[in-house]
């Protein structure tokens, strides 16, 4: 717009600095009173129309400055509210990064114990297997053990039996 007023403004100037020299080249061509007297009137209408166009643009001018001041500022408080969310969102992805970090750490260490407690429950498995072997190693130890107990009770039951019969023979 300012451009375009500018524009006008010039093409007016330059259409007034024509008539103004055609007015002056009648004058000298001795130009009767009744048409100066017009050409002054439409001087005077052009300077007129001139300064209102002047002050149209100086207006247009001092507007269009406003406008661009408040929209300057306008960007600048959308930057910084920019700025400062993405100083937040970095806040908070560095953050989540740390849990994350602390959580695979945590993840790495419960994965390591339980790694280790694998192996523990295996080994825990073969002793089990081998008290368990050894378990039934000693229970048939013992039900042969009883086996022999329980013969040697019957023999020794025998004998008293027949020592029982030959005292009484011998002390008569």
């Amino acid at each position: 717009q300012l451009l375009e007023a500018k524009a006008s403004l010039s093409l007016a100037q330059t259409q007034h600095a024509l008539q103004l020299q055609q007015a002056k080249a009648q004058i000298n061509n001795m130009v009767p009173k009744k048409q100066f007297e017009q050409l002054q009137n439409t001087l005077r209408e052009e300077q007129c129309k001139t300064q209102q166009l002047q002050e149209s643009l100086q207006q247009q001018a001092e507007q269009t400055c406003r406008q661009l001041v408040r929209t300057q500022e306008e960007h600048e408080h959308l930057l910084q509210a920019a700025l400062e969310q993405a100083e937040g969102l970095e806040h908070s992805l560095r953050n989540a990064e740390a849990v994350l970090a602390e959580r695979a750490a945590q993840l790495r260490d419960a994965q390591a114990q339980l790694s280790r407690n694998k192996l523990l429950t295996e080994e825990l498995r073969g002793e089990n297997r081998r008290f368990a072997m050894a378990l039934q190693a000693a229970e048939l130890k013992q039900k042969s053990m009883e086996e022999k107990n329980q013969l040697l009770e019957e023999q020794a039951s025998a004998l008293k039996q027949l020592i029982g019969k030959i005292t009484p023979v011998s002390l008569s």
